[in-house]
């Protein structure tokens, strides 16, 4: 129920290019959020749905995070995952041209799930560094099997909880971190103020499910309002973080 009312109240408040007065968030909605390209790889993120949701293999599940919704048992058939646990087909499509846009050379995933995100991250910059952090083994193992399979190269999966991973990191900054695991209020600020000696000028961070429940609500307002942070894009399941000291501090509601 809190999802459906944030979204009525989401969609009062949004708006599309026309309500966008910075050239730096003009360009990014216009010719990334809203570009109409068929990309070719779209049929293969796709397929790679597809062969999810037509798996009938079970996987004991170690859940970190606040876990699925509808998904209550330990073991969980694949298909059912990928219906309810595993990134959109549109929230995925959404990753692919925001990392073909920006050109990310190394990445950070926090949540591999299924490896969808992690997929479409790897195919829309083959050169990039992508590091994808799961804490169930099982989990992190199957997608790295099905990535394997397609003989995606770029991908270092590691598993751990976030809490012990993120200090251990090496890089010394990310182009780009996507938040997509442990749907919780207190661990998702940790998460992102543990992250921020990661950045540079240029970072973009995403944030999964901001409307997930009131408190991950209440965690996207704090990233908004935190000093650092210049501005924001608010798309309702996916929520991005820009960094940009030369920008005016703005908060934006873009309908996708």
């Amino acid at each position: 129920m809190y999802q459906i009312i944030a979204y009525l109240k989401f969609l009062t408040k949004a708006t599309n290019q026309h309500g966008v007065h910075s050239p730096f968030v003009y360009n990014f909605v216009t010719k990334c959020l809203y570009d109409k390209t068929k990309f070719n790889d779209y049929e293969i993120l796709n397929q790679y749905r597809t062969d999810l949701l037509n798996s009938d293999s079970l996987l004991q599940v170690i859940d970190l995070g606040e876990g699925s919704k509808k998904l209550d048992t330990k073991q969980r058939q694949i298909s059912q995952m990928a219906k309810t646990s595993s990134s959109s087909v549109k929230n995925t499509k959404t990753l692919y041209r925001v990392a073909k846009y920006f050109d990310f050379k190394n990445s950070l995933e926090l949540g591999t799930s299924l490896g969808m995100a992690t997929f479409a991250l790897s195919i829309a910059n083959p050169k990039a560094n992508i590091t994808t952090i799961e804490g169930c083994a099982n989990t992190s193992t199957f997608a790295k099997s099905k990535l394997d399979n397609l003989d995606v190269k770029n991908v270092n999966f590691e598993v751990d909880n976030f809490t012990n991973a993120i200090p251990n990191l090496t890089d010394k900054n990310y182009d780009f971190i996507f938040f997509d695991g442990h749907h919780n209020k207190e661990a998702t600020i940790q998460y992102f103020e543990a992250l921020l000696p990661k950045i540079h000028n240029d970072t973009v961070f995403v944030f999964d499910d901001i409307y997930w429940s009131k408190g991950m609500t209440e965690a996207w307002e704090y990233i908004k309002n935190h000093e650092s942070v210049k501005v924001t894009v608010d798309c309702f399941y996916l929520g991005f973080v820009f960094f940009r000291k030369e920008q005016v501090k703005e908060h934006f509601k873009i309908r996708l």
